[in-house]
């Protein structure tokens, strides 16, 4: 592959996927199936996203770096520095760096979003840096993936850079597959959900009936799942055929992520063909590199021309971190403790705010963080499961509280019937919450009771939740509050 082709299929991939992205933005987090053939509305600027945005800022950190060398360290700076997404796993993983967790274990320790696509969206300039060497890519995917992401989360960058590192030398889409199942881990959930939509495709091109396949098998209520998203963007790229217009189609239609699947779709077929995103899908968004405001004190490239000149610029200086073993850390300072007991009689159609107090056969349990479980055989027929915890916040603030849960909840503050539910989906990210699982108010300083009821909704095993307070206007987790 000479200069001149390997400049064109990077700026290809760069083209695809802004043209991709801005086509699903507006439909992010859709349920689908969606019907659409085109921009709408057609927009006049590429729209920004945070599937480019991450890795201007590599780029950007790499290029300022004397000696670039890809490291989760480095980009654990960058996160800390430059990022203010409040966003699921982002936001998780800025909390737990800003706590000294490092990196993998930022990404791993108290997510619920391990499995997010957060990490996968950002594959692309792996690829760019190791065109045809998926094996390098790989390893540049995980030093990124891991500071907010592990398991899943992780081996779908993988995955993906793996795949579009090879797309620059090949361009059967089954043999590329191939390669990217080839990196991570067969039985894993990821490479089984690739598998089934590889098997579906082959038995039938009608895509609403693989979609509803892959969403009865692998459907997740998070929108942003990456097992679920990838294995629409799997179908995309099967049944499209190589052609730019259906492919990205295809994957926007099926909702969800719908943004970052199709940006990725996008950027696979910019790489393999980039003479085959036809000018329609171009001329609206033009050249010019359009970034989000929560990137903040980098001064980015004003063109994708630009952007792609400092990768091509940088291949050849950046290295890889050397293997290092993982630091041991005492996560005992992270656990969080509740006072339990059982309150009984109750029904999860009671709607009086009574506010009832753990009984005197409490028990103390001790939880690993801000994400745990309670086993529903610890919890009686009609009866809430009470925990009572404990926090302290240094200083007055504007907050927005959070305890969110599938379960049947009730909780107060500071003997307060603040909010509750009969049950619901999970999204446990301060900016979109479900309703009733969150209360936005001013927190004093001092100590806290947030006094916490759980009941199933059937007859499930286990009751997940996730519990927390952030800053009210960032929506980032407060440093300044601490569960006892």
């Amino acid at each position: 592959m000479n200069d001149e082709l390997y400049r064109k299929k990077i700026m290809g991939c760069w083209l695809g996927k802004a043209a991709g992205g801005t086509l699903g933005q507006l439909y992010e987090g859709c349920n689908g199936p969606l019907n659409l053939d085109y921009y709408d509305p057609v927009p006049t600027d590429m729209i920004p996203n945070d599937d480019l945005d991450l890795q201007v800022l590599w780029v950007y950190i790499l290029d300022n770096m004397e000696k670039p060398v890809v490291d989760r360290d480095v980009f654990a700076d960058a996160w800390l520095k430059h990022v203010e997404f409040p966003w699921d796993e982002y936001a998780l993983a800025i909390r737990n760096l800003r706590n000294g967790i490092c990196a993998p274990h930022s990404g791993s320790f108290d997510n619920w979003f391990k499995d997010g696509l957060g990490a996968a969206i950002r594959s692309e300039i792996w690829a760019c840096l190791a065109p045809g060497n998926p094996e390098l890519a790989t390893k540049y995917a995980y030093e990124d993936a891991c500071v907010d992401h592990t398991g899943n989360g992780i081996y779908a960058e993988q995955f993906l850079a793996a795949l579009e590192s090879m797309a620059f030398v090949e361009h059967d889409i089954d043999k590329l597959l191939d390669v990217g199942l080839s990196v991570i881990p067969g039985e894993s959930r990821l490479a089984r959900a690739i598998n089934d939509t590889r098997q579906w495709c082959a038995e039938t091109s009608d895509w609403l009936v693989i979609r509803r396949r892959i969403l009865d098998k692998w459907g997740n209520e998070s929108f942003t799942n990456a097992i679920m998203n990838l294995s629409f963007a799997v179908m995309a790229l099967l049944l499209g055929k190589s052609d730019f217009s259906r492919t990205v189609c295809l994957s926007v239609n099926c909702g969800r992520d719908a943004d970052c699947s199709t940006a990725t779709v996008g950027a696979i077929l910019g790489i393999i063909n980039p003479d085959g995103i036809a000018e329609k899908w171009l001329k609206p968004i033009g050249r010019k590199l359009v970034i989000n405001d929560g990137i903040v004190g980098i001064s980015h490239p004003d063109t994708l021309d630009e952007f792609t000149d400092m990768i091509i610029n940088l291949k050849e200086k950046v290295a890889l971190r050397e293997e290092q073993d993982i630091p041991q850390l005492d996560f005992s300072k992270y656990l969080i403790h509740a006072q339990c007991s059982v309150f009984t009689p109750w029904f999860a159609q009671d709607d009086s705010k009574f506010s009832p107090a753990p009984g005197k056969d409490f028990e103390t349990l001790t939880f690993p963080g801000n994400y745990g479980k309670i086993s529903t055989e610890k919890i009686p027929p009609d009866s809430l499961f009470m925990m009572r915890f404990e926090f302290t916040a240094k200083e007055e603030c504007e907050a927005r509280l959070m305890f969110n849960t599938p379960a049947n909840c009730r909780v107060w503050l500071d003997g307060q019937y603040i909010f509750g539910r009969e049950g619901g989906r999970m999204a446990p990210s301060f900016h979109r919450c479900p309703i009733n699982q969150y209360k936005d108010l001013k927190l004093a300083e001092g100590s806290h009771e947030l006094l916490v009821g759980v009941a199933p909704t059937g007859d499930e095993k286990s009751i997940e939740w996730v519990i927390g307070i952030a800053d009210r206007k960032s929506m980032q987790w407060l440093d300044t509050v601490k569960f006892k």
